[in-house]
């Protein structure tokens, strides 16, 4: 008998170059093609394929049963999906904005996140609520926030971010097939750069953290839209002589910290980076953590890049209010100089 091997010609199909907003787009498509107990909600996703366009078309191929508008209710939405979830479907809520999702907030984490708890494992909850969020966008109040931290600190929910189009193709998925409740932020500011997705191969399980650039001196953490600024920091810092590590957390809840712990084991000193607060943060968490497991491999004190703990600024002023390259290349000089 002869074995079959892919051609090169077959292996090269299964490479697609897209944005992240077509990687999600195509994620859903297969999760409904496989299972059709998934279905989808939101505002204006039907004929209009949502805001960002992520569910544009997938009303004409699955029908109006699966591929729901619905009223501009959040608490509502997020409510029936729970009644969906308890009677069998895989229920994919899509959230508008990132600020839109307070009006559902006691749904989430007074029913939702406690619902297989309060039954004693014997309901399962397969409920993926999608949020864009995050800024870069120069839209106004409440359309750039981060409340990803509220979520993580939450029993009974996981919390993913992807950062990459083929991360986001394969974490949605992934997702969907839990039978726990999925919070699933997707940062709007990458919904639109383009980057490989390998439709063929998923290359790391959902709730990992990944080293995505190799270095020597000085460990970046961060999520979601994050990762392109961390390394464009991690660029520069190499061309002054400085080697800098990239970890991509990928999942805020639970945190992969292997990965984190084994780099800072490495370097000696840590900078953590995100777009949200950094007042009771999950950078917070991570700093404390690291410290607890790695006290005795530090060179310097774990150094925090994050957005000021005030509400979100008017448009004009998102670049002061957002960390970028520059604030980042200052706590990794700060880190270097203990």
């Amino acid at each position: 008998m002869s074995i079959v091997t892919p051609t090169t010609a077959a292996i090269e199909t299964a490479l697609e170059t897209m944005p992240m907003a077509k990687a999600l787009t195509a994620g859903l498509r297969k999760a409904m093609a496989d299972d059709p107990k998934v279905i989808l909600m939101g505002e204006d996703i039907g004929p209009l394929g949502g805001v960002f366009r992520i569910t544009e078309g997938l009303q004409a191929e699955f029908g109006k049963n699966r591929v729901m508008d619905t009223p501009l209710a959040e608490s509502g939405i997020i409510g029936t999906a729970i009644g969906l979830a308890m009677g069998g479907y895989r229920p994919v809520v899509e959230i508008q904005f990132d600020g839109f999702i307070f009006p559902g907030f006691d749904q989430i984490v007074s029913q939702l996140a406690k619902m297989t708890n309060r039954h004693e494992g014997q309901v399962t909850m397969p409920l993926v609520i999608r949020v864009p969020y995050g800024g870069h966008i120069g839209a106004v109040e409440h359309h750039q926030e981060s409340p990803e931290a509220y979520f993580a600190h939450t029993p009974g929910l996981r919390v993913v971010s992807p950062s990459t189009p083929h991360d986001a193709y394969w974490m949605i998925q992934e997702a969907i097939a839990s039978n726990d409740p999925v919070m699933f932020f997707e940062p709007k500011s990458r919904y639109w750069p383009k980057g490989e997705v390998d439709l063929s191969q998923n290359s790391a399980p959902l709730h990992s953290s990944r080293v995505i650039r190799q270095g020597t001196e000085v460990t970046l953490v961060g999520h979601g839209a994050m990762i392109n600024v961390l390394l464009g920091a991690a660029e520069l810092a190499a061309e002054e002589g400085t080697s800098v590590e990239v970890v991509d957390l990928r999942s805020l809840s639970p945190i992969d910290y292997d990965p984190i712990v084994a780099s800072v084991q490495k370097t000696g000193r840590l900078v953590v980076a995100a777009e949200a607060q950094g007042f009771a943060s999950i950078g917070s968490e991570i700093a404390a953590t690291v410290t607890e497991r790695a006290f005795y491999s530090l060179e310097a004190p774990v150094l925090r890049v994050a957005g000021f703990d005030t509400p979100f600024p008017p448009a004009k002023l998102e670049t002061v209010y957002l960390p970028d390259v520059d604030r980042v290349l200052e706590a990794v000089d700060r880190a270097m100089a203990y």
